[in-house]
This record gives C-alpha cells, structure tokens and sequence, in this order.
C-alpha cells in the first residue's frame, strides 16, 4: 500500500522524526524556564505553583503533538494553525507571569516552536505565531523594550526565526522536489520493465517530461548516420513527427560524438564548444536554458534533451534526473529491440528470410481487410520452381538452397514496401499485391520470371549452372474470388495451370484480365 505523504513530501512518521530534535530541546527549554522561575521567585517569596503546573501542562503538550497530533496534520491541515495559535498563547502567558531576566530563555523556546510548526505546516502559521508573539511581548515588556539589550534581543530572535523559517522552506522544497523526482524514476522503470514496443517507451518518456520538469520544449532523439530522427518532439505546446535534424555542429551531436551531458544554463552568452551552433526543430525559436544526456545501448545511440525560453531554468537536480530516465530509456529500448527481432524471427522463415506459412496468412487476411476498407484491389500470385527436386538431385542441395535464397531476393526488388512475400512451402511461394489488379499483378510477375532467366549460379566447385525457371498463378481480389481461401485456392490452381501448359509462364495471359475488366480505375506506382 502506498504511503501517504503530507504536502511537503514527508510521510507522518518523517515528520514527526524530523520535528523530534526540536521538541525535545523546547521540553528542555521549558523545564529550564521553570526551574529558573520558580528559583527567581523563591528569592522574592512568590508562589511558583501555578508556573509549574504550566510547565507541566506545556512538556504535556509538547509530547503529544509529536506523537498524537503531527501524524493527523494530513488528514487535518487545520490543526497546524490550531497548533500555531495555542503555541503562541503559551508563550504569551510564560511572557506575562516570568521576569524580564527569562527573555532569552522564551526566545529559545520560541525558536524551537517556529522550527517546529515550520517543519509540520510550512510558512504561514509560523510567521503568523512569530508575528503575534513578538508583537505581545513588546507591549507586555514595554517597559524594558525600550532599552537598547532588550531592543537587540528580540530583533535577534525575530531575525534568527526568519532566517531558520526560510532556510528549511527551502530545504524542504529541495527534499520535496528530489522525492519527486525519484517518484518519477521509479514509476518510470516500473512501467517499462514490462514494455516491449519502443513508441510505448516515447509515451512514458513523454508522461514523465510532463509531471517532472518545467520545459518549453522537448525531444527524444535517435542517431541515424549524419541525422537525428525525432523519435519525440514536443515544442510550446505541439507535437511534431517525422522531424530530422542534422547532427554536424549541433549541440546533439556533441553530446552523442563525445557521450557526455551539456548543461547550458543560459545561451544568451556564447556557447564555448568549437564548431558547434544552434539548430532549430520545432518552431524554431531558440532556447536560452538547454540540457541534453546521452541516451546509449546495445541497440540504441539517441539523446534526450530539454529547452526553456528563458535562461537559467534548469538544475543540476534536473540533469540527474535526465541521465537516469535516459539510462532506464536506453535499457527499456533494447529490450524492445531484442523482442522485435524475436518476434521478426518468429515470423519468417529461417532459410530464405521471408515470412514463413503462417504469418503470411496474417498479414494477407490484413491486407485484404484494408483494401476492403478502401474498395481497392489485391492481387495474389503463387509462385513454384520447375523441376526443383531434379535440380536439387543434380546439383546438390547447397545449390538448391541457394536459388531458394537467390529467387526471394528477385521478388523481394519488385515489389513495394507496401507488398509481402512468404514462403508457402517447399519450392512454393506467395506474393500479396495490395491495390494492384491482374495486369499490374502480371507485369510483377513477368519481370520475376524473366529476372530468374538471367540468374547467374555456381555449384561448390564455382562451376556454371543453369537457373531453373518458375510458373506462377494470379488471382485477384474481390472480382475472382471474395474470401482468402478461395482467392489461395484459386491462384493456386492457376499456378498449376501454368505447369501443364510448359512451366516458365504466367497463368491467366494478358487476354482474360483485358475481358475481366479494364483497370482503368485502379492505378498503381511500382516505385
């Protein structure tokens, strides 16, 4: 179960540890008054009853708001000033019934009460105590105020409770501050130990900028030879894609030639890198605060980085807090990386690295969808070497695995990023065509089977061998067929078509896809 922290970042058990030292010292500050009141008032022959049972009453006090009333200042914030208000009533009274020979030891007590209802409810309530105690005091002792020793003393003590009033609201804003930021570290690592996908990364990488720094803008960058992709950018309030950046002379690429971090509080002066100038992304308006930390792996050479329009926006705190997102960053990518090709490997097929049985079935039952979606064509072409087992028995098996291997990479430089190829099995093989109708489909396949012609082979011995030939079936999405298996079965049978008539040919010829229709309407760029 998470802990839960009051507004300074502080659980209830570490405030009260924090404020102990200061309520044990004003226990002891108030004994000591007493004690000393009861020895003054002895000499004048005057009943020190009641200001013992006030000391008693106040270590009472005392004790019990460390243990009782500290860890309820969560759930009731009201009771800090309840506390103030109750602190500066007992103060007040000790002023009124002791000497004015006590003054100093009030003013210890009272700087340990601000220290202490400075630590548990900040900055108001204290000053508001110090305010009314110091103000009550003067018209109690104005008798002696006057004096220049007295004068001095309490605008010691109001100058030395101001100063300890800041000190620790600074401190505690660091401590509030830096327990954010590990929050931030830690939820981060938790959420992308178990991330396998890089853009999750981007999005909690992003989350993360969002709820811990104070940044104009931001970005995730990866090296890719002379230029940075943006894997992230986000500038003044937009996100922007698909940017890249020149690396020559920019402060990312200082940091990813040298793998150091660059802290540039304030870029109105002039940078001291030789070689190095601004470049702009985003909406291109400079940055006067710049950070930017290595974000290295196996896999990966990026940077993380972040910008203000105003200088001297960062911390020392700010870069730690980059260097270590972008170590868990760099880890959770190569993570990602070793899955991906995990899960690439499990998707092809070992020997001639196209997709394997079944995944091509997946991505054609995907492809088909889409073009359903769009009212678009698919072309399908199943694909089988004439005579392979002969060829394999002839030239050895060595050969046949490497006209496997050699007939994929022919298909593979005719086809679109958009196209697939997979193995179907044996010397088979199938080509998704997206948008592409039979006569596009055909012109594809013409230039495999005339490519395989002019293959040139050696066996172990570099010895010429001849290229074995291919036959090839097409079918077309939705007008000859309008399911996958049917539209399979159908290129299928058409590839066997091929082979009966002589091998070494496309099936259907040029003149059925002229009578099916005219393609007028489906146009396709083979770039």
């Amino acid at each position: 179960m998470a802990k839960k922290h009051s507004q300074f970042g502080l659980t209830p058990q570490e405030q009260r540890i924090s404020a102990l030292p200061s309520t044990i010292t004003g226990v002891l500050a108030l004994i000591f008054i007493v004690i000393n009141g009861i020895g003054v008032w002895r000499q004048e022959k005057t009943d020190s009853i009641f200001l013992l049972e006030i000391g008693i009453i106040g270590t009472i006090y005392l004790i019990m708001f460390n243990f009782f009333i500290i860890p309820s200042l969560n759930f009731e914030p009201a009771l800090g000033w309840i506390n103030a208000i109750i602190s500066g009533v007992g103060l007040i009274l000790l002023t009124y019934i002791l000497p004015n020979q006590s003054d100093i030891y009030l003013g210890i007590l009272l700087i340990t009460i601000i220290i202490t209802c400075t630590l548990i409810s900040g900055r108001r309530p204290s000053y508001l105590l110090l305010f009314f105690t110091m103000l009550l005091t003067i018209i109690i002792r104005r008798d002696y105020v006057g004096e220049i020793d007295h004068l001095m003393l309490h605008l010691s003590l109001a100058t030395i409770a101001i100063i300890i009033t800041e000190t620790i609201m600074q401190l505690k804003r660091s401590s509030r501050e830096h327990i954010h930021r590990l929050e931030i570290i830690t939820d981060f690592s938790r959420a992308i130990a178990s991330t396998l996908r890089t853009n999750q990364v981007m999005a909690l990488l992003n989350a993360a900028f969002q709820n811990s720094v104070e940044a104009d803008t931001y970005f995730v960058g990866v090296r890719e030879g002379n230029e940075m992709r943006l894997e992230l950018l986000y500038d003044d309030g937009e996100y922007y894609e698909n940017q890249h950046v020149k690396l020559d002379g920019s402060l990312s690429g200082w940091v990813l030639d040298n793998q150091k971090s660059l802290f540039l509080a304030d870029l109105r002066k002039e940078v001291e890198l030789p070689g190095v100038r601004l470049v702009l992304a985003g909406r291109h308006k400079t940055s006067l605060s710049w950070l930017g930390v290595p974000m290295r792996g196996q896999s990966v050479d990026g940077i993380i980085a972040i910008g203000s329009y105003r200088p001297n926006a960062f911390e020392r705190a700010d870069l730690e807090l980059l260097t270590a997102l972008a170590q868990h960053a760099a880890q959770a990518i190569d993570n990602a990386h070793r899955h991906a090709q995990v899960e690439l490997q499990s998707q092809l097929d070992n020997l001639t690295h196209v997709y394997n049985h079944g995944y091509f079935l997946k991505l054609l039952e995907d492809h088909i969808n889409s073009v359903k979606i769009e009212h678009q064509l698919l072309s399908l072409i199943m694909l089988d070497i004439d005579y392979f087992k002969q060829y394999n028995d002839t030239y050895g098996h060595l050969a046949g695995d490497e006209i496997l291997r050699s007939l994929c990479n022919i298909i593979k430089d005719h086809l679109k990023s958009t196209d697939a190829v997979g193995r179907w099995g044996g010397e088979e093989f199938v080509i998704s065509l997206p948008t592409a109708n039979g006569q596009q489909a055909r012109q594809v396949a013409e230039r495999i089977r005339s490519s395989m012609l002019t293959l040139t082979l050696h066996d172990h011995k570099q010895t010429n061998i001849p290229s074995p030939t291919v036959s090839q079936g097409i079918a077309v999405y939705p007008f000859e067929a309008d399911e996958m298996m049917k539209l399979i079965d159908l290129a299928d049978k058409r590839l066997y078509v091929a082979k009966e008539r002589g091998r070494n040919q496309v099936e259907p010829d040029e003149s059925h896809w002229e009578k099916l229709y005219t393609g007028d309407d489906y146009q396709r760029s083979d770039s």
